[in-house]
């Protein structure tokens, strides 16, 4: 008997192999994971995975990599690099040296390769580097009930075809560059936990609603505007933070009883908080604080659940008395409150007329950005009927005539099969809206291309006495053409090579920009090498703006008259329109434009003209071998607002300041704004034209959105259309002193 048990059990063993666990994984999956390591371009943490003998079944778990296996198959894939993604500040769809993969890595090929681990059920791939927009193909992994992407460099769209992924419970692609809209709520799935934060994600009103078996929710630090997001009743953790949603908290949050943390912090909220968020019977932890909440929390005779320990209603537009639950005295909660206009004594609460004021303003804003939605769709349908109106006169030219030979226009042919950094068909059809015809700039010259010879002879062959100055696009030279009209004439570097036809696209595209407040450009030149065909030179030629730049109007050394308050708000008024233009009235737009204070020109008229704008799409234009891989348009514009926005800061403080704010360090200057934010402060360091001729509420104005401008989280910065707001409202109080006066 025991013979025959023996031989059972020796015959049982090797089949429990392949029950439970098998040694042997299917060839298809072991090639899937060697196919994976070669995508991943070898990193350290799989050494261990040698060859098709590797036992992937049985190698030990670590913090870094982890497979567990069922019946010949992957089921579980854990990966973590060391290629954090929240070390870059900005990303533009290309890939980064020692961040991200190489130039060679397709997300494409590699989310084919993982759809061969056909029975994944958990997927964390984790600080690899990983780059490029995740495709559509993500869905064929149906068994997923865990995905974790985080901490990558994932740009564009989360793919519809996600919400088909209907065993998924975990979706998890947090630290990314997602930037566009979301369309990943239809899910019909068991989805518990979904977290997108720290991307670029922006959209109108979001319904969850659907999402039935909802436990945590976390959207933070995106670009979500609109009304806060219609939420399933049974959610446990909701962050919603560092965005832009505004409007009253809906009623409809005061039926989330379930609801342990709430986060709604950093927003554009308005009017009266619901008392019933603090008394959740579960609630722990609630955090409103930052946004533009008014009234008096004690109208409610509000009461707190027993488990509520944390409470931060800072910085909003509270008055009243502090609801007893919430004195600091009752139990052992933490709440902070400091920042409103409550009734309390020497808890840094400014004064009652504050709050009173910014109520009045929230209001105005919020009126003006319902207005602005209605605008924006008529806008949207002329825009639309303006382009196929140009892409008709485009298609008439180019089969009609052409303006220019390739040959007269280029020194050496250049191959139509190069590729581009632009395709032509974007470029062709690039929306400009010209105001030309109400905002007086019809009188300037259509762009031409310009012979070398004309340009040495409109400065004497480059001579020093029409040397301008140089800065980081190079030296500027003042001419006089032919017609005897004055010109600039910009030498760009030639440290970098560009490839021609590309170049020529891209000077095209920029010379069509016309605005009131931008230097327009007139022309430009291109000189090539007879050698090898690669650029030798290019020339922009520039209206010529006459009156000096904005720094030196700033300081009481200057050789004119020193500006006002109300004349430095004009012209920082005038750049920023310039500046919302070129993000969002062109496409592509042109964003990283340097704005500094000596690129801001004065007419005659003391009207601010902003100058080397959109030099960018230039520079970026590089290789070697006079030629560029092709690119795509998305992830160029994928270059981030914010960095316009932190140097339009750094030009609203040297306004207050004055010009010595340059050689200073970052944390300097957020130290020098927060003295800003106090009499003594602004006393010691405002500069002394600004200080006489400027009202405190105006500059008050001013330093607080300076102060979101160079905020050093980027998701907290406002966009141009906020600072536009603030200045113009700056500008109006401070006339209303002016008038009073």
């Amino acid at each position: 008997m025991e013979n025959h048990s023996l031989f059972f059990l020796l015959l049982w063993l090797p089949w429990s192999f392949f029950i439970l666990g098998d040694p042997q994984l299917l060839n298809s999956q072991t090639q899937a994971l060697l196919q994976l390591k070669k995508h991943l371009e070898y990193p350290k943490q799989l050494d261990i995975w040698y060859d098709r003998r590797t036992m992937f079944c049985f190698l030990p778990p670590s913090s870094k990599v982890n497979i567990s296996c069922e019946f010949h198959s992957v089921t579980e894939l854990k990966i973590m690099g060391d290629k954090p993604s929240i070390e870059v500040t900005d990303f533009h769809g290309f890939p980064i040296p020692n961040q991200t993969l190489s130039v060679s890595f397709s997300m494409d090929s590699f989310v084919t390769t993982l759809t061969r681990l056909t029975s994944l059920k958990v997927l964390s791939l984790v600080s690899l580097g990983i780059w490029g927009p995740l495709p559509n193909k993500i869905h064929r992994l149906s068994s997923l009930e865990c995905l974790d992407l985080s901490s990558n460099f994932l740009f564009g769209s989360i793919p519809p075809k996600v919400s088909t992924m209907v065993k998924i419970q975990t979706l998890v692609l947090d630290d990314n560059f997602f930037n566009d809209t979301v369309h990943v709520f239809d899910f019909t799935s068991n989805l518990t936990s979904l977290s997108l934060k720290n991307n670029k994600l922006k959209q109108g009103p979001l319904d969850f609603s659907s999402l039935t078996h909802l436990k945590v929710l976390d959207l933070s630090g995106n670009r979500l505007y609109s009304h806060l997001p219609t939420i399933p009743k049974g959610l446990i953790m909701v962050s919603l933070n560092r965005n832009s949603f505004n409007g009253e908290i809906p009623t409809q949050y005061t039926l989330l009883t379930h609801l342990q943390h709430l986060d709604i912090s950093f927003n554009s909220l308005i009017r009266i908080p619901p008392a019933s968020l603090f008394s959740f019977p579960n609630i722990s932890s609630l955090n409103l604080a930052s946004n533009m909440l008014s009234g008096s929390l004690g109208y409610y005779n509000l009461t707190c659940g027993n488990n509520l320990e944390f409470v931060d209603i800072s910085d909003n537009r509270l008055t009243g008395s502090l609801p007893s639950c919430l004195n600091s005295e009752s139990g052992n909660k933490v709440v902070n409150f400091s920042g409103n206009c409550l009734s309390i004594d020497h808890h840094h609460q400014h004064p009652l007329s504050y709050c009173r004021d910014e109520v009045h303003k929230d209001q105005s804003t919020q009126n003006a950005n319902g207005l602005g939605v209605s605008i924006s769709l008529i806008v949207g349908i002329v825009v639309i009927i303006v382009l196929l109106g140009i892409a008709f006169v485009i298609i008439c030219r180019h089969y009609c005539h052409r303006r220019i030979s390739e040959q007269h226009l280029l020194h050496k042919s250049v191959h139509e099969n190069s590729a581009t950094g632009f395709s032509s068909e974007i470029l062709n059809n690039a929306r400009y809206i010209s105001e030309t015809t109400k905002l007086g700039t019809q009188s300037l010259p259509p762009c031409r291309s310009f012979t070398l010879e004309e340009l040495n002879q409109a400065t004497n062959n480059f001579d020093n006495s029409a040397f301008l100055g140089e800065g980081s696009y190079g030296k500027l030279y003042k001419g006089r053409l032919e017609g005897g009209s004055q010109v600039a004439i910009r030498c760009l570097p030639t440290t970098k090579k560009y490839w021609i036809r590309n170049l020529k696209l891209r000077l095209d595209m920029l010379a069509k920009i016309r605005h009131p407040h931008l230097v327009a450009i007139l022309g430009h030149c291109i000189e090539v090498k007879q050698d090898d065909g690669c650029v030798n030179r290019v020339f922009l030629v520039y209206e010529y703006i006459p009156n000096g730049n904005f720094r030196s109007y700033l300081s009481e050394n200057c050789v004119g008259e020193v500006l006002n308050w109300s004349e430095r708000l004009a012209v920082l008024i005038g750049v920023c329109k310039a500046v919302q233009f070129l993000h969002t009235g062109v496409i592509p737009g042109f964003f990283h434009n340097r704005l500094k204070t000596n690129n801001i020109l004065l007419n005659e008229h003391r009207m601010a003209k902003l100058n080397d704008y959109g030099l960018s799409i230039i520079s970026e234009e590089t290789n070697n071998n006079c030629k560029v891989k092709g690119e795509d348009p998305k992830s160029w514009q994928m270059t981030r607002l914010e960095d316009d926005v932190y140097s339009f800061g750094l030009i609203l403080l040297e306004t207050m300041i004055g010009p010595s704010l340059a050689a200073k360090k970052e944390g300097t200057l957020r130290d020098e704004l927060a003295c800003l934010s106090k009499q003594e402060g602004r006393g010691r360091l405002m500069n002394p034209v600004v200080s006489a001729t400027a009202s405190q509420e105006s500059i008050s104005i001013v330093i607080s959105i300076t102060n979101k401008c160079i905020f050093p989280e980027l998701w907290s910065r406002p966009s141009f259309e906020d600072i536009l707001w603030n200045l113009q409202y700056a500008a109006q109080v401070q006339d209303q002193i002016v008038n009073k006066d």
